[in-house]
């Protein structure tokens, strides 16, 4: 291996180890990882970078998910409502892409997304207490609402689904930060196994690359996950509102370059 080979997957290793960091917080880490790939490896396809990224992100979402469910446990009725009505509008987001043209729904998203940071900036204690608004029957319909809404988004247009997620349980149920980002790495990795299940058979994985990358991811998450549970709340806000300013950077990328 040459000298320009090991700086290349060195800087891969920790970008990986920081996208599963923030990923266990609040989501996100894909707005990291992805971009990396496509800068460091530009030979690669567009199937190749998010089949790689996802096959690392899995394994990180995996421990994270475990550290959670040990210690704060999860809501299921909240995981398999929201899951199932996201995974049914995430495939129905993939054919509004041919209704609506990216170049007007992606501005429009990203003044959504830059009003959603401003607010969460300035209302200090969102998500510092958890106080779930609802309870049975009304939590199986806000939860559908919930993944309705993302689902689309992530079939549409995809990343930072899981931070927009964690917006969601804490603006709209009334969950905190910490508890948010639990029960939503659990519907993440549900939803990132069915997809990497193509990309098994598709064979778009580049494994060379990938397994590095896992071994970090993993590494990164447990540290994440541990430090939001040590810190609690406070702490998840302040990621989750660095994650939404590098969305807000990844979506201004993408309609500057269109």
């Amino acid at each position: 291996m040459e000298i320009t080979d090991v700086w290349l997957y060195g800087l891969l290793c920790a970008g990986a180890a920081f996208a599963g960091f923030i990923d266990a917080v609040v989501g996100g880490g894909g707005l990291v990882q992805v971009p990396l790939l496509f800068i460091l490896f530009p030979q690669l396809t567009h199937v190749q970078v998010i089949a790689t990224n996802r096959f690392a992100s899995v394994a990180g979402t995996l421990v994270a998910s475990a550290q959670y469910i040990r210690t704060l446990g999860v809501d299921a009725t909240l995981i398999w409502a929201t899951g199932i009505a996201a995974a049914v509008s995430s495939f129905g987001g993939t054919f509004a892409m041919a209704l609506m043209p990216p170049e007007v729904f992606k501005p429009l998203l990203l003044v959504v997304i830059i009003v959603l940071a401003v607010y969460s900036f300035f209302k200090k204690d969102l998500g510092a207490h958890h106080a779930p608004r609802f309870r049975g029957r009304a939590l199986v319909f806000a939860a559908i609402a919930t993944g309705s809404v993302l689902g689309f988004y992530n079939g549409f247009v995809g990343p930072g689904t899981g931070t927009l997620l964690v917006f969601a349980f804490v603006s709209v149920l009334g969950l905190g930060f910490l508890q948010s980002s639990a029960n939503a790495k659990i519907i993440n990795v549900v939803a990132d196994l069915a997809s990497l299940i193509g990309f098994f058979i598709s064979k778009s994985i580049v494994y060379k690359l990938a397994l590095p990358m896992m071994v970090c991811n993993m590494a990164g998450s447990y540290a994440g996950s541990k430090a939001a549970m040590w810190r609690g709340n406070v702490f998840v806000r302040y990621v989750f509102l660095a994650v939404l300013l590098l969305l807000i950077g990844r979506l201004a990328w993408d309609i500057a370059s269109a």
